[in-house]
């Protein structure tokens, strides 16, 4: 009674069975999934695939993740798009039709496609859903599992309608094994497979898998409808050693042999240094047999492959095979991550024995070549004045610690250098200009549509370009990062030599430095414009000093004349203020500068003899006008050049000018900073024009700045234009009114230089000097990858490969928009870098194909052309279709391949063992035909069969069958789909 009382005796367990489980929640979300994706309901209807339609079509893809309890799976529809979206509005949907997926199995449209899912080449389905295990999630290899998602999936089928298709993926992922199921109106069609290592002897050929066949489907029917049957035999050739090498041996008796693919200066190497094809597998297929017509079990075969009616074709390329170029590009890039400096890397003897000598090279060079103005230039003689000056200051290196051979060494500069070559007379380079300008690539520089202006390098018949291309040979072929170091030491004396010597470099324009170019390129400009200014200034020098000469004799017979301010040396230093260090003109008067082009800047002179007042610097008269207080002409004044710049120099000046901020005092400081030229022309102008004003000087250099009044005529009929300035000359502290009272009358000549080629030279020699590899390897790596892309496009003119053209057009896209800025995304340069070796593969590989297709290429034109498409067409497409099969000029071809490499199979056997193969060959029957021998067993074999039978009773619906079977030396795999009547099942 005491435990009746009890209040705890009256609680009890209550279970919920309305509670859903994890196998109910997973089917659910099945469901869901199913729902969204708007694959429920009927899917059934007429639609016939178009031939091929499962290669060349888009197919895609949906995913998401579901679970089963904590067991992650991930959910996946395949669809072919263009089939879905042709379908729509023309599928007639029919009560009692098939769904799709039953209706694929009979297609034979699309059989053995070459580049689709697995599920699509062993079922020819053209929509499913997969669910496969997750990322880190265990495969499903307990039968009891597989059961669960079976059971789950069937039920998710039936709740939600859904045709399509439904499998998921068990066994271990590498072995593709799949177990599915379809559903529609009273039938269901099972998906089941077989995977076995080794083939059961019993099934090895086509009558057994009939058995098999037969006996899945279990139909009491009799007779049985014929089975339809598809065969596909794969031939593999993989030996092409009877085929020449990718690349020509090398030849040791030249100064660049030793190595494969070696190639003379300024040139870059091409091509693959191993097979870049690696297989060719060829297919042929007997489409569409009927049972009883073909013989094929363990005694005898019907299936030659040279009887097959359809032959295609597929190549298997190497991955990643060595290309020349890309090599280079991709070593060269290497070296923009080094951080040595060239004394680290050359040893720091040479600057610590400079040190301690405290001398300078340029001393001991200007000691040397003195004598030498008449001396021809060479480079050998070049070469060992720099040796004998080096003297001066330390030892001489010894020759095996040069890093780079003196022979190579020499042949790099007389390339950089062909002006220098022994038969060349210093007079010639000196009075021939244009030889430096030109090196006979102009018209290849029209050909490449000016790349250079698009990858901002510089022109390919340029010392730049030549120097990269030379820099990517050394670093790749002699020697690396230390013989990169030591070709640059010696390229920046022989640029010193030849700045401290008046001869101008060779290869590169004449005139200011090419913005659009790469910045070493500029600096090289800037030190030729150096060379330039000097040379004149000397030349001009000499003019003055012979006719003071003249002068001087003609002196002693006449009476002595006034000296002239033209004697006044070029070195005289301009004695004025604050505008000594003004560099340009002001943004303020740009307009200003639009009329300048009508004076033609020489140094032509007027030396007449007379007062102070006398005209100096004059050209010509300027279109037929006269000074305003007087009725002299107004004469165009010989003026100085502006200084020529590059993009760092100007970039420096921004931030100078910039820093003086916007206050009234900067702003004027600035405008005074920014009309150093303004100054030199309006010096020249008074030196050109006594008694000229302000106005006269504002009529030539800027006209729109002087407003005409009214014009009359004088007396002599001439007319006379009154005007003034315009308002902003009248402001008050006017830039101009300014310069123009702080103007002295002093010509160009004597003036001091706006621009000081002494002290640019030394600044771009020492921007030079200092320059590490990495630095140097940066500054040239526009111009390397403008002669990649250069190379490209001339390999690709050679091959024709549409793709390959379209692909290179791209990457000069890209190329811009990476080499413009000036700090360098190195990780997208080094993408692109193996875009350009992807491209190199392609043409490669299309020039073996060629190689190999040509051997035995047929006689007729029309045999030709046939043959180059179809080399074509196996680089574009995943397989080519082999037109007249083993009997067509490629299909000869082909067999021919074959041929050699059973041949050579045969010729490294023993005799013996050759003997007996030939005796059980002769006595083993194979189809009434010896030709068979030609071709190797084949590498893997594909039989599909498939037909339409009632099941489960005789009275069933005729329901599609199919069998998908792959037989090949290590996999034995069956692929079935079975339907069944389930209406009275």
């Amino acid at each position: 009674m005491a435990a009746d009382s009890d209040p705890e005796s009256e609680v009890f367990e209550i279970t919920d069975f309305t509670t859903a489980s994890e196998w109910e929640r997973f089917v659910s979300r099945v469901e869901e999934v199913l729902n969204d994706w708007k694959l429920i309901g009927n899917s059934a209807g007429r639609s016939t695939l178009g031939k091929g339609i499962y290669t060349s079509g888009t197919w895609g893809e949906k995913s998401q993740d579901i679970h089963f309890a904590d067991f992650k799976f991930h959910i996946t529809h395949y669809f072919l798009k263009q089939e879905s979206e042709k379908d729509d509005g023309q599928d007639v949907l029919e009560e009692d039709s098939f769904p799709l997926a039953m209706q694929d199995l009979l297609c034979m449209n699309n059989d053995f496609p070459p580049r689709a899912h697995c599920l699509v080449r062993w079922y020819g389905i053209r929509e499913f859903v997969v669910i496969t295990p997750g990322t880190n999630c265990e495969a499903i290899i307990s039968e009891s599992k597989c059961n669960l998602l079976l059971s789950s999936i069937s039920i998710s089928l039936a709740n939600s309608g859904c045709q399509v298709p439904m499998f998921v993926q068990i066994q271990q992922k590498w072995r593709r094994m799949y177990a599915g199921e379809c559903q529609g109106p009273g039938v269901r069609t099972d998906f089941e497979m077989v995977h076995l290592r080794k083939v059961p002897s019993q099934y090895n050929h086509l009558s057994g898998l009939l058995d098999i066949f037969k006996s899945k489907i279990g139909s009491t029917l009799s007779p049985l409808p014929p089975v339809i049957i598809a065969i596909r035999f794969t031939y593999i050739l993989q030996d092409w050693q009877q085929h020449s090498w990718p690349q020509q041996p090398p030849d040791f008796d030249t100064l660049l042999g030793g190595e494969v693919g070696a190639v003379e200066f300024g040139k870059l190497p091409f091509g693959a240094c191993e097979e870049p094809i690696s297989e060719l597998h060829l297919a042929t297929i007997w489409p569409h047999l009927t049972e009883g017509i073909v013989v094929d079990n363990d005694v005898y075969s019907d299936l030659d492959p040279l009887q097959a009616p359809h032959w295609s074709v597929r190549v298997r390329t190497a991955e990643n095979p060595q290309c020349l170029l890309g090599d280079f590009l991709t070593e060269f890039f290497k070296l923009c991550c080094r951080k040595e400096s060239t004394e680290e890397i050359l040893g720091r003897g040479l600057a610590e024995e400079e040190g301690k000598e405290n001398s300078d090279i340029s001393s001991a060079l200007s000691k040397l070549t003195e004598p030498a103005a008449t001396v021809p230039i060479s480079r050998l003689s070049v070469s060992s004045m720099v040796h004998s000056a080096r003297k001066h200051i330390r030892r001489r290196r010894h020759i095996d610690d040069s890093p780079l051979n003196t022979d190579i060494l020499n042949s790099v500069l007389l390339y950089l250098f062909p002006d220098a070559a022994v038969e060349k007379s210093s007079e010639n380079s000196k009075n021939n200009p244009a030889q430096s300008n030109a090196c006979g690539k102009a018209e290849q520089d029209k050909k490449s549509d000016n790349l250079y202006l698009q990858l901002k390098s510089a022109p390919s018949d340029s010392l730049t370009y030549r120097l990269a291309l030379c820099m990517c040979l050394v670093n790749y072929s002699y020697g690396g990062l230390r013989a990169v170091a030591h070709l640059w030491q010696e390229f920046v004396l022989e640029l010193r030599y030849r700045w401290e010597n008046n001869y101008l470099i060779y290869g590169l324009a004449g005139g200011p430095p090419d913005l659009r170019c790469c910045l070493l390129h500029q600096k090289l400009q800037m030190l030729n414009c150096c060379i330039e200014r000097k040379r004149a200034r000397d030349e001009a020098r000499k003019v003055l000093e012979g006719s003071k000469e003249s002068e001087r004799k003609s002196s002693s017979h006449q009476s002595p004349r006034p000296a002239q301010e033209s004697s006044t040396s070029t070195k005289e230093a301009y004695p004025g203020k604050s505008w000594d260090s003004w560099s340009d003109s002001e943004d303020e008067f740009f307009e200003c500068l639009s009329d300048q082009g009508d004076t033609d800047v020489s140094h032509t002179e007027g030396n007449e003899g007379g007062s102070k007042n006398k005209a100096e610097g004059r050209l010509h008269p300027y279109n037929n006008m006269t000074l305003l207080n007087s009725t002299e002409p107004l004469y165009v004044p010989v003026t100085q050049e502006p200084a020529p710049m590059t993009e760092d120099l100007l970039e420096e000046q921004s931030e100078v000018l910039a820093k003086l901020g916007s206050s009234a005092e900067g702003t004027h400081l600035r405008a005074r900073m920014q009309s150093a030229c303004l100054l030199s022309d309006m010096e020249s102008f008074k030196a050109a024009n006594p008694g000229c004003v302000l106005e006269d000087f504002v009529r030539w250099y800027s006209p729109r700045d002087y407003v005409v009044v009214e014009e009359v005529v004088d007396e002599m009929d001439n007319k006379v234009v009154k005007g003034e300035l315009s308002a902003r000359m009248k402001i008050p502290g006017n830039m101009w009114v300014e310069a123009w009272e702080t103007a002295r009358v002093t010509p160009a000549r004597r003036q001091r230089r706006l621009f000081d080629d002494t002290k640019e030279a030394e600044k771009v020699l020492h921007y030079l000097a200092v320059q590490k590899p990495a630095d140097l390897t940066c500054s040239l790596l526009p111009c390397i990858l403008h002669a990649g892309i250069l190379k490209l496009k001339e390999e690709e003119l050679k091959e024709d490969i549409p793709s390959v053209k379209k692909t290179i057009q791209q990457a000069t896209s890209q190329a811009s928009k990476l080499l413009h800025p000036p700090n360098h995304d190195y990780k997208k340069l080094e993408d692109f870098i193996n875009q350009l070796m992807a491209i190199e593969t392609v043409i490669t590989r299309a020039r073996s194909l060629k190689a190999k297709f040509a051997l035995c290429e047929g006689e007729k034109e029309d045999d030709r052309e046939e043959l180059e498409k179809f080399v074509s067409s196996l680089l574009e497409e995943p397989e080519v279709v082999v037109n007249g099969a083993g009997q067509g000029p490629a299909g000869s071809i082909i067999r021919r391949l074959f041929v050699n490499t059973q041949k050579l199979a045969d010729f490294t056997s023993d005799e013996a063992a050759l003997l007996e193969e030939d005796t059980v060959r002769d006595r083993k029957p194979t189809g009434g035909s010896n030709k068979t021998s030609d071709f190797p067993p084949p590498a893997g074999r594909e039989i599909l069969l498939r037909t339409c039978v009632p099941r489960p009773a005789p009275y069933s619906k005729a329901l599609p069958q199919r069998l998908f079977c792959v037989l090949m030396r290590e996999e034995f795999r069956l692929a079935g789909a079975f339907s069944s009547d389930t209406s009275f099942f």
